[in-house]
């Protein structure tokens, strides 16, 4: 046998030294490498929509990036930055509380803000960076969290799609969610740790980026509750007890807290209910906050009667089924009471329009259960899908044509 036969040639080395540079790479150099080709994936359909947008309320026609990137909701952000929140609610001609800052928490624009006065520069940048940063730190926090319940080829692939996901573009806008999901994930973390000191002040900050506090507050009662039922073969000591519900009930505090400083600051008592009904009366018309009736009401007005009606009781009911599949189940107790939490919360209180994309990413979770078959067919398909997602949500709630009533 000759010395060519047996040395291997170059078509055979280099899978074995790139698996072995994979291996030896640590985990939150896969996660950052994953993080970034998705914000080239991201930021490439950004761009390509941006050179095609037409002149609208917050840009002149094809926006740099930044620009394109800190409309919408971004607007309000910055008007939180820049001067606060007022003390007097704007009214409409028909006497009704109008849209205002009030329904955009402080702790985005604030972070913004401080990054600005250290820096000098302007808030589209630094609102973007913010987002992206957060975003990062995210990816990181999710693949530790998914590593508690997964291996970690799983947990890597739950993060790919995490960052691939269709509504993924807004990680990097001028929006409060990459931030808020950041403080999600290590309050969710601590919890499955069962550090319950550290939930407070963690609970604290997300609890004013994005309304949570309650529905966070519903997870950590139920969590309570499964670890007093199961306490025989996971015990459950009374002073853990007493902190867990300690903790529950902060968050509870937390979530009526900035009703309450809406109300301390104009002297209304229903200054942030009244704001966030503003959003929906162009759909219904101004309408009293009753519990569990929205997305109802939303269903007879896209769908009518009694079809909306048929359509929200069948989304309720697969909702419910789903939380119980094996794909799901296999996330563990914590996270799924999380999830059915956060869907109850939902339910309570949101007015189903093109908001809902958004407002459905705090269940992001669940992307743990889709990221489980190893199939690779599957799994490339699966990316593939999310990314022509993002271009479908970018075309969809993002770019503006004329009147737009689909804001993301």
């Amino acid at each position: 046998m000759t010395e060519r036969m047996l040395r291997p040639s170059r078509g055979r080395r280099l899978p074995a030294a790139w698996h072995a540079r994979y291996r030896l790479t640590p985990w939150w150099g896969k996660v950052f490498v994953v993080w970034a080709l998705s914000r080239v994936v991201t930021t490439s359909l950004v761009l390509v929509l941006a050179s095609v947008q037409g002149p609208n309320a917050w840009t002149g026609a094809s926006p740099k990036y930044t620009d394109f990137a800190t409309m919408w909701d971004g607007r309000w952000y910055n008007i939180v930055a820049a001067v606060g929140y007022p003390s007097v609610l704007p009214v409409t001609e028909t006497g009704q509380i109008g849209e205002n800052a009030w329904a955009f928490m402080p702790g985005y624009p604030v972070a913004a803000r401080l990054l600005m006065e250290l820096t000098n520069f302007p808030w589209a940048p630094i609102a973007v960076f913010v987002s992206v940063m957060f975003s990062l730190g995210t990816a990181l926090l999710f693949y530790r969290l998914m590593t508690r319940v997964q291996s970690p080829a799983t947990a890597l692939f739950s993060v790919v799609l995490f960052c691939v996901a269709p509504l993924s573009p807004i990680l990097q806008f001028a929006y409060a969610e990459s931030m808020y999901l950041f403080f999600l994930t290590l309050a969710l973390f601590l919890l499955l740790e069962r550090r319950y000191w550290l939930l407070y002040p963690v609970i604290a900050v997300m609890a004013l980026t994005r309304p949570s506090g309650l529905a966070f507050a519903l997870a950590l009662g139920l969590h309570v509750i499964y670890r007093f039922v199961t306490r025989e073969r996971d015990p459950f000591p009374v002073a853990e007890r007493m902190l867990a519900a300690s903790v529950a009930l902060f968050s509870a505090l937390m979530g009526l807290a900035w009703p309450i400083a809406a109300w301390a600051a104009t002297g209304d008592l229903m200054a942030y209910t009244d704001t966030e009904l503003a959003w929906r009366a162009p759909y219904i018309g101004y309408v009293e906050l009753v519990p569990f009736t929205a997305w109802f009401q939303g269903g007879i007005w896209w769908l009518g009667n009694p079809w909306g009606v048929v359509v929200v009781t069948a989304l309720i009911l697969s909702f419910a089924v789903l939380l119980f599949t094996p794909a799901v189940r296999r996330l563990g107790v914590g996270l799924r009471l999380w999830v059915a939490s956060y869907g109850l919360y939902l339910l309570a209180v949101f007015f189903p329009q093109s908001s809902t994309f958004r407002l459905l990413m705090p269940m992001f979770p669940l992307l743990g259960a889709a990221a489980l078959p190893p199939n690779r067919i599957y799994r490339v398909s699966i990316v593939l899908v999310f990314v022509a997602g993002q271009w479908g949500w970018l075309l969809i709630c993002w770019g503006v044509d004329g009147y737009d009533w689909t804001p993301p």
